[in-house]
């Protein structure tokens, strides 16, 4: 017995060496006032295209101040952004606005998502350092297939029975199909990649997060890709990434602030990784995932390719507290589930008990110059 519970501390003591613990004040209730009306620098159309969409009117965007929007409108009825860039090229795209035009004007809350997308994407995991510290997890960056839908930038989120979580997010878009041994190319987003922590730990490999598994299960509900209210295209793709600084607020409390290109994998190499994964499966309802990657190792026309998210969000490892229960819970006879799974429950089951992750009348702020921004309101 002395043996067997030498054996079981130094499996705590193994496990607190990992975690990081939460800090409470992540997430700041105490007034829920909306966020003043947004301002967002547009750039010159010789740097890059910047568009967003009424209804199913595509505009190029000329200013986006105090939560309005104005631009001209350009295009075949009907058709997107990607769709026009692909038909007309830049300079084509740019010439057309150069002859102006009857500018139109829409509330932020109005535009729809800037243009039509594919529901199954490429996701990065742990692709800057703060957050791979944070969450505790070894190895570098790696690759998972999200499959959900994008929503509006304006849209809801339900929290549900969820441990609802944030990560703001840069999306790289294709607007062709894409290969992924040549460098990235094509429009830009910005993404909420929303999580339920419950479902993705209880999925999850504890021993190798790396693996991918359970990421997809985590983070693919209906609702849980918010995307940006602007599409913007760069001439110079990487030097317009270099100007990005990706930030978040819940309830006016910036929690997430970093520069973009401050990731571990750049856009060039989340392609190239990708495509050494075009073979791999995960288990995902009932059935499998893999990323969206053709036969011929091309990236489909309309697809997102999520770089990842900075530190700040609410999950901050496995606090020393749910370890100690959970170790508490298998010693008592919970041995129905293995000491990792015990501990996981803990967690969530402490989680719940004190509120850490979004509740219902939470709002999630994204908002970056030069790409637009979110407001999503957690509701039940």
């Amino acid at each position: 017995m002395a043996r067997f519970a030498l054996l079981c501390l130094g499996v705590l003591i193994g496990l607190a060496g990992l975690y990081l613990a939460w800090t409470p004040a992540a997430l700041i209730r105490a007034e829920q006032t909306p966020p003043s009306a947004p301002s967002v620098k547009i750039a010159p159309i010789s740097d890059a295209l910047s568009f967003a969409r009424i209804g199913k009117q595509t505009i190029a965007v000329r200013s986006y101040a105090n939560g309005r929007v104005t631009g001209l409108p350009v295009g075949k009825e009907g058709e997107d952004a990607i769709s026009l860039v692909n038909r007309l090229g830049y300079d084509g795209v740019s010439a057309l606005i150069a002859k102006g035009g009857a500018p139109i004007a829409a509330n932020v809350a109005e535009l729809a998502v800037p243009v039509d997308l594919l529901s199954r994407h490429i996701a990065a995991g742990t692709n800057y350092r703060e957050h791979a510290e944070e969450a505790t997890v070894e190895g570098g960056p790696f690759l998972f297939a999200k499959y959900v839908a994008p929503t509006p930038s304006r849209a809801s989120v339900s929290a549900g029975d969820a441990l609802l979580d944030y990560e703001v997010e840069l999306c790289l878009v294709t607007l062709d199909a894409t290969p992924t041994t040549q460098r990235a190319k094509g429009g830009l987003l910005l993404c909420n990649d929303v999580t339920n922590r419950a479902k993705l730990m209880r999925n999850v490999d504890a021993a190798h997060p790396e693996s991918g598994k359970g990421f997809t299960t985590g983070k693919s509900a209906p609702g849980y890709l918010p995307v940006g209210d602007l599409f913007v295209v760069p001439r110079d793709l990487n030097r317009y990434v270099a100007g990005l600084t990706l930030q978040l607020s819940v309830n006016g409390q910036e929690c997430q602030r970093t520069p973009a290109t401050m990731w571990i994998w750049d856009l060039d190499r989340l392609l190239t990784e990708a495509g050494k994964l075009r073979d791999r499966e995960w288990t995902y309802a009932g059935g499998t995932a893999r990323l969206p990657i053709d036969a011929e190792g091309n990236v489909p026309a309309r697809t997102l390719v999520l770089a990842g998210t900075p530190g700040g969000t609410v999950f901050a490892g496995v606090d020393l507290r749910s370890i100690g229960r959970g170790l508490a819970a298998w010693l008592a006879g919970g041995w129905d589930k293995p000491f990792t799974a015990q501990v996981i429950e803990s967690h969530i089951a402490l989680a719940r008990q004190q509120k850490r992750y979004l509740q219902p009348g939470d709002r999630m702020t994204i908002w970056v110059d030069g790409l637009g921004s979110l407001d999503n309101l957690i509701v039940p």
